[in-house]
């Protein structure tokens, strides 16, 4: 039997290529709302996830409120002053011009959160590394973004707040923490490259300098 046998048709990897390829942070968002049944799909996807232990810690707090969403975004524009006073200089100005949130212009805002005690005191595999819950969250934060990004739609991560105060405004109880507050909807537009490689903030790392073998700092041989 061919050692290649479970892989996808060319089409198929092509598919699955391109989509992690062009998945993008949208700040900006046409009005028109997320169709219930898009929603669904995207929030299987993301349950489909892999967790550690099986314990499937995530749950997925869906915020329409406009008075929820005000909330957030006047304590995004708290925090987003006090980030901005970091950078001094041009390096300041750069960052105060950047659209770093779609709070108020996505028809939809979504929480993704970890439970920490889902799955019970001893969940397998998780012995020697209790963050496996977060890490395992993180996971379905991906499959939701390309989900979303296969069916046309736009997603943000807005990392600019801070945890106690996501968890008052959205009534979040001890044992659940805040990872990814995401802003859902049409995109404006889908730009080519992110956003921060087109304004010069950063560049992508060149991948040959982040593998190594064996050791740390130890350069791997070229691949391909």
């Amino acid at each position: 039997m061919s050692a290649d046998r479970y892989r996808f048709d060319p089409a198929s990897l092509e598919a699955v290529y391109r989509v992690i390829a062009t998945r993008r942070d949208v700040r900006s968002y046409r009005p028109e709302p997320v169709p219930e049944a898009t929603l669904r799909r995207i929030l299987e996807a993301a349950h489909q996830a892999p967790s550690v232990g099986f314990m499937q810690p995530w749950n997925f707090l869906l915020i329409r409120s406009r008075e929820q969403r005000e909330r957030v975004h006047a304590h995004f524009l708290e925090v987003n002053a006090r980030a901005a006073a970091v950078h001094p200089g041009e390096r300041g100005l750069a960052y105060r011009s950047l659209k770093l949130q779609g709070i108020l212009d996505a028809p939809l805002n979504l929480l993704v959160t970890c439970d920490h005690s889902r799955g019970g005191e001893h969940v397998l595999g998780r012995f020697t590394t209790p963050a496996t819950d977060l890490y395992s969250t993180c996971l379905a934060v991906e499959n939701l973004w390309l989900a979303a990004r296969a069916e046309g739609l736009g997603v943000g991560w807005m990392s600019i707040a801070e945890e106690g105060a996501l968890r008052e405004i959205l009534g979040m109880p001890e044992h659940a923490t805040p990872v990814a507050y995401l802003t859902l909807g049409w995109p404006v537009e889908l730009p080519e490259s992110p956003l921060l490689e087109r304004v010069g903030w950063r560049r992508r790392l060149p991948l040959d300098e982040l593998i190594f073998a064996d050791r740390w700092g130890v350069a791997a041989p070229p691949l391909g």
